[in-house]
């Protein structure tokens, strides 16, 4: 395998600044690389909200990247990593701003994305690959990192850094009177997310099998003004937690939920880290390679024919990744969402 060594390494870094999706992906690399190499030193150089989720994961010494700094953000990252000098670097994001961070990172060797997935030039500040996949979920790709200094890669699994405090926050937060589930609607870009509408006839579905419906969400106005529609247009009661969780909180409400509805977002995968199952609707990206990992076979996806329609090819015939633009997920049905929420209640 390309870029594969059989030693442990003494010391190891991870660059991997954002999403939140990714990062969570990227646990579960990171925690197979400690059940294997328990001895590694593992440094993290991370997001600052990013950092929020994960604060406190076991055995890793976080260095938080404010992008937001500008290059006062990269002279600080230099000066974190002042007389060190890792086994191993773990370039696992193509962005330039991260490739750029990897030039103050001091490592012998510097393992990045294969060729053909080194996008922005990544594989010119790296002197390993890790083998390329054909088709790769996401957290398979990373995966690939670990089998690159040698570990021997099972399935997926999760230990989070929260506890009985967000657990209790929870608790007190929503009725324990009767089993909920979540609605965490919006993502980053408005193109990707569903209708108000649909999420409340949705939130009527559940209600009408005898669950509540807790919306969650982060604190842009955006997520907040998605929270408000879908209070005004459904006709149930909901439990609004939108902007009222931190990342830590909401990962307790979300393992405590018997399913979680969401777009392409980060919370969607932070519900796979805790074992909630996922009813994810995608239009714009292949979920196949962003859904959540556990539950691709809940997803609802009109990606296929947008693709098709767009590139006047099947998904089976374009590059990976390919993406399809525009506003696509009304022609995601409110009964496409309700069937596969069935298939799991």
């Amino acid at each position: 395998m390309p870029g594969q060594t059989s030693l442990e390494p003494k010391s190891l870094c991870i660059l991997r600044l954002s999403a939140i999706g990714d990062v969570c992906h990227a646990v579960a690399m990171v925690q197979q690389i400690q059940k294997q190499y328990p001895q590694t030193k593992i440094t993290w150089v991370i997001g600052k909200v990013e950092h929020m989720l994960l604060k406190g994961l076991p055995g890793v010494e976080f260095v938080v990247f404010d992008k937001s700094l500008g290059w006062q953000g990269y002279m600080q990252l230099r000066q974190h990593m002042k007389g060190r000098d890792f086994d191993v670097l773990l370039h696992m994001q193509v962005a330039l701003r991260a490739s750029i961070a990897s030039l103050f990172i001091p490592a012998k060797v510097k393992v990045g994305f294969d060729k053909q997935r080194a996008k922005e030039g990544q594989w010119l500040f790296t002197n390993k690959k890790i083998a390329p996949q054909a088709e790769p979920h996401v957290l398979d790709g990373f995966m690939n990192f670990a089998k690159a200094i040698g570990v021997n890669v099972e399935a997926p699994s999760w230990l989070m850094p929260f506890g009985q405090q967000e657990r209790d926050w929870a608790h007190d937060n929503i009725d324990q009177s009767k089993l909920y589930c979540v609605i965490s609607a919006a993502a980053s870009k408005a193109e990707r997310n569903w209708h108000a509408k649909g999420y409340a006839e949705v939130a009527e579905h559940l209600t009408a099998k005898g669950y509540q419906v807790v919306l969650c969400g982060g604190p842009a106005q955006l997520e907040i003004n998605l929270a408000n529609d879908i209070e005004k247009h459904a006709n149930c009661a909901l439990t609004n937690l939108v902007s009222k969780t931190n990342l830590k909180q909401m990962l307790a409400v979300l393992e405590s939920a018997k399913l979680v509805i969401a777009p392409d977002t980060g919370p969607a995968h932070m519900a796979t880290t805790v074992s909630t199952p996922v009813v994810g609707l995608y239009a714009h990206s292949n979920p196949q390679r962003t859904g959540p990992y556990n539950s691709l076979d809940f997803v609802v996806s009109v990606y296929p024919q947008c693709v098709l329609e767009q590139h006047s090819k099947q998904v089976a015939q374009l590059p990976w990744g390919t993406r399809a633009k525009g506003e696509l997920m009304d022609r995601i049905s409110v009964a496409m969402v309700t069937n596969s929420i069935d298939k799991i209640l």
